[in-house]
């Protein structure tokens, strides 16, 4: 059977490929090589370069521009030459070294440096660095801008719509009003808190061989300040430095970035599910779009899929990435392989999170509010005023004032009617009487409008 969208076992190359696109450079396979060949041309550079390793002579200026011309003109082709190296050597790290080979083979300053391509190096040293990369720019290329755009619809929305009052339902039953857009702002403040925490989580690396201590390169070259240099190589390609490491980098910032995704996940959800709520009351509309069909058998049907589709993959993403988490960071004593498999799925942990904020853009710029149902709603709820009445019932040192407003109002139908002869017969000031006599549900908002133009 042939490979392609109708025969891929995962849908995000099958039924979601198109959008998932833009991981593919990063997260891909191909990607990985890409990185991991990078990590090996920045180290030879560094180490031609490092004035007290004299095992090897600074390379020409041509031959650094040879050398990032190797990493610019890297492509899919290429690559597939790495992983036909690869089906030889049966080691996927080995291979990059053995296509670098090849490559400076015929260039008599590189054909001299071969013996140092992956020198000293373990293939973790290798793999951790590109991998957190993958990860890194993963985040900043692509699933942010995507997370920004949502943000920006959301806060948009709570700007257009911070005025339009809402009942509150609490528990599921009829609560102390709000508006619209402060329930949306709410939404906007805590995905820029928590994207933030997710961008400052540092992606690590190390290069200090087979078990961490540097142990063939002070064999081979002991007045290096090894550290220092692995140090500098690190910091090179835009990562954080971990001097202390197993063979393995320890994986816990990578632990660290999908916790902080899942808790953005969580959120998503959190909204994906209280917008559902919202159109299946009325009080969103949704922009029907011709060709479409909402149900097989039930012709009016627009369905709210956007937020359905964003909430199953959210949820599919936050399952990889909680086991990303807490599988990545542990290895039996110095080093064993049930991390290697596990990595080459992190970019599905992205992919499924990429997909809903698709949805979730596509879906809430198909909104529309439904004032007249929000309107009505809150006409039938005169019972919230309960609230504002016991309170300024206790502010004149009424007692059992809550209890008083729990007798009358608790279980039972209220009207605007049997509310202001209510407040009749309440012991304080006439002119107190008639600005609790004045509130209305739509107007009992508080700081709602304020806040939601704030954020």
């Amino acid at each position: 059977m042939e490979n392609g969208k109708l025969t891929a076992l995962s849908p995000l190359d099958g039924r979601y490929s198109d959008k998932t696109s833009e991981l593919k450079s990063y997260m891909s396979e191909y990607g990985l090589i890409r990185y991991r060949l990078l990590v090996e041309v920045e180290w030879l550079k560094l180490l031609s370069r490092e004035d007290s390793f004299t095992l090897i002579t600074e390379f020409s200026a041509e031959t650094y521009t040879k050398l990032d011309a190797i990493l610019e003109n890297f492509n899919v082709d290429e690559a597939q030459k790495v992983k036909n190296i690869e089906a030889v050597t049966n080691h996927d790290v080995k291979a990059v070294e053995y296509y670098l080979n090849e490559k400076f083979s015929s260039d008599p300053e590189l054909k001299g440096a071969i013996p140092f391509i992956h020198f000293a190096c373990t293939s973790e040293d290798i793999n951790n660095l590109a991998y957190s990369l993958m990860l890194d720019e993963a985040r900043s290329q692509v699933m942010v801008p995507k997370l920004i755009e949502v943000i920006k619809i959301l806060r948009d929305q709570s700007h257009q719509l911070s005025a339009q009052p809402m009942l509150s339902r609490t528990h599921g039953q009829t609560a102390s009003p709000t508006t619209m857009g402060k329930e949306l702002s709410n939404f906007v403040a805590r995905l820029e808190k928590q994207m933030s925490k997710w961008l400052h989580v540092e992606l690590r690396g190390k290069i200090n061989g087979a078990v961490g201590n540097y142990n063939a390169h002070l064999v081979a070259a002991p007045e290096v300040n090894w550290q220092e240099v692995a140090k500098q190589l690190v910091a090179k390609i835009g990562l954080g430095f971990n001097a202390y490491t197993t063979q393995i980098e320890p994986h816990d910032c990578i632990a660290e970035y999908c916790y902080a995704l899942c808790q953005i996940n969580t959120i998503l959800v959190d909204l994906s599910r209280d917008v559902w709520s919202y159109v299946s009351v009325g009080y969103f509309n949704q922009k029907k779009i011709d060709n479409e069909v909402g149900s097989s058998t039930m012709p009016h049907k627009i369905n709210p899929i956007d937020f359905e589709n964003a909430e199953g993959n959210l949820g599919v993403s936050c399952a990889l990435l909680q086991h990303f988490a807490q599988k990545l960071p542990v290895s039996r004593l110095q080093r064993d392989l049930t991390d290697s498999t596990v990595l080459r799925n992190m970019g599905s942990g992205l992919g499924y999170c990429l997909i809903a904020l698709q949805s979730l853009i596509k879906g809430l710029n198909k909104l529309e509010i439904n004032a007249t149902n929000l309107e009505r709603d809150l006409e039938n709820a005169w019972e919230v005023l309960a609230e504002p009445i016991q309170t300024a019932m206790r502010g004149f040192g009424i007692e059992n004032a809550y209890e008083q407003l729990k007798e009358f109002s608790r279980g039972q139908k209220i009207d605007k009617q049997m509310l202001h002869e209510f407040i009749g017969t309440l012991p304080i000031p006439i002119e107190k009487k008639e600005k609790l006599k004045s509130l209305k549900p739509s107007t009992y908002l508080g700081l709602a409008e304020f806040l939601a133009k704030k954020v």
